[in-house]
């Protein structure tokens, strides 16, 4: 799902396949893609027929290649955005695919791209990160190389402060015949791009690649003004605010309490007057994190048609942005959701949780990711409580491939096995914001039962040390982790 965006169309396919071929229901996964997880192998060529009937495919989502390219799910909306991201991820999208030159790379590669301050695409933990900044009045793009999760996780360094946007996929280009010329192909655990910007250094990994650039700057894949507009065409509705909608909005407000705190947590301020972002939260407890059912997928298109342009978008959270809505239709969309079980006031709170399929589902995994994920959610099943924590963000992976995102939660959960017992490794004061950092890990690991007091001895820790507004992970900046240590091992 190239940076997360989906139609009503497509959703309907995604719901048909469900149905058909499936056991009921689809996954959104943290690439901003959706899986499918029961399949038969003889039936998947029905399914590629089924997705290619949409535009849709499954090229790519594996190998050592350019994988989906990401980006922030409020794009071409937040209030906080420099320059709509997503025509540049078009741009990564349509020059990647097939590219015969990188569909052998030394190891997977991810691309991440975010135009907002606020960085909601991760992309100091991709492989290449390109953030739009400005700079003496012209936005340009600023390069990032060598982040990336797993067995060793690394925050990427910035190898080009400012590069004209003309020049991207000269550079990226560069950036990958570095990588493909050095990068390692006998040991596929140090095959990635992090371990050769570290190996090289920075300095000397951005020196390679600047002198490589030399040679495609302003070459034939130079981007003209024309081939940049045609990019950015798609990208803008066109939208009719009724002039009412802050009026009905705060009527609706004050007539309906849960409405109100839906909102509150749920829904974000619009470029455009009397719209807003809504995001739809697919954590309900007892579900699989990121798991939609059929019918869910068939409720998400009817509403995306009758209130958000026909259009959807995956989060890379794992959840989903209707990102054009009239504040007038807040509360009928509300009532909506809450039908189709999909009105969750909880979006970055705690129960929140970004989760992978863990030993449920893939051959990868040390253990089991969505029971965890479950006792935490029923641990903590006081909204009040929830509210009054604030943000808090919760990442469980089921093995060191950190699918999960565990390295970069401001709690992060680890499955590990332990003479083929499950046990779970805990991390705090991570962070996949503007402000990325990597969590350390607490000490030893924990059976699987003793996780969710672990969590509240953690959360209460944090109550009592922190200051004013503070959310957790800035209480765990300023105090350290020593605090938490005593707490959880006495």
């Amino acid at each position: 799902v190239p940076y997360g965006m989906l139609s009503s169309k497509q959703l309907r396919k995604l719901a048909f396949i469900c149905r058909h071929f499936d056991r009921g229901y689809a996954h959104f996964t943290t690439r901003q893609n959706v899986q499918y997880n029961w399949p038969k192998l003889e039936e998947v060529p029905d399914i590629l027929e089924a997705l290619a009937s949409v535009q849709m495919h499954a090229i790519q989502t594996s190998g050592n290649c350019i994988r989906n390219t990401t980006s922030d799910q409020y794009a071409g909306v937040a209030v906080d955005e420099i320059e709509d991201s997503r025509p540049w991820a078009e741009l990564i999208r349509q020059w990647s695919t097939f590219h015969p030159e990188y569909n052998w790379l030394p190891r997977k590669f991810k691309i991440a791209v975010t135009g907002a301050r606020e960085d909601r695409a991760a992309v100091q933990v991709h492989d290449i990160g390109v953030r739009l900044i400005e700079r003496d009045g012209e936005v340009g793009l600023q390069i990032l190389v060598g982040g990336g999760l797993g067995r060793t996780p690394v925050l990427a360094p910035v190898i080009r402060e400012f590069l004209p946007k003309q020049h991207l996929l000269t550079y990226l280009e560069a950036i990958l015949r570095v990588y493909n010329r050095y990068g390692r192909r006998d040991n596929k655990y140090k095959a990635r791009i992090k371990i050769l910007v570290r190996a090289m250094t920075p300095a000397v990994f951005a020196a390679k690649v600047e002198e490589e650039w030399l040679a495609l700057k302003d070459g034939p894949e130079t981007l003209t003004a024309a081939e940049i507009t045609r990019v950015k065409s798609f990208s803008r509705p066109a939208y009719a605010p009724t002039g009412q909608g802050q009026a009905v909005l705060d009527a609706a407000l004050q007539e309906n309490f849960a409405f109100k705190a839906w909102v509150t947590r749920n829904i974000k301020a619009h470029q455009e007057t009397g719209y807003a972002i809504v995001n739809v939260a697919m954590k309900a407890t007892s579900i699989a994190p990121g798991d939609v059912t059929d019918e869910q997928l068939e409720v998400l298109a009817d509403l995306a048609e009758q209130y958000s342009f026909g259009e959807v978008r995956v989060t890379h959270e794992q959840n989903v942005t209707l990102a054009d809505v009239r504040q007038d239709d807040l509360y009928p969309l509300w009532k909506a959701l809450c039908e189709a079980e999909l009105a969750a006031p909880n979006l970055g709170l705690l129960t929140d949780i970004i989760c992978c399929p863990g030993g449920d589902y893939c051959s990868l995994a040390n253990a089991k990711s969505i029971p965890v994920a479950e006792a935490i959610q029923r641990q903590f099943d006081d909204l009040d409580y929830l509210h009054d924590l604030g943000d808090l963000d919760i990442n469980i992976s089921g093995c060191m491939n950190a699918c999960g995102h565990h390295h970069v939660g401001n709690i992060g959960i680890l499955g590990v096995d332990k003479k083929g017992a499950e046990f779970y490794q805990v991390s705090i004061g991570g962070s996949a914001n503007t402000n990325a950092a990597l969590a350390q890990i607490l000490g030893p690991s924990f059976a699987r039962a003793e996780i969710p007091g672990v969590i509240q001895q953690l959360v209460d820790v944090y109550l009592q040390r922190r200051e004013a507004d503070e959310q957790f992970v800035e209480t765990y900046n300023r105090i350290g982790i020593q605090a938490y240590k005593d707490r959880v091992y006495a």
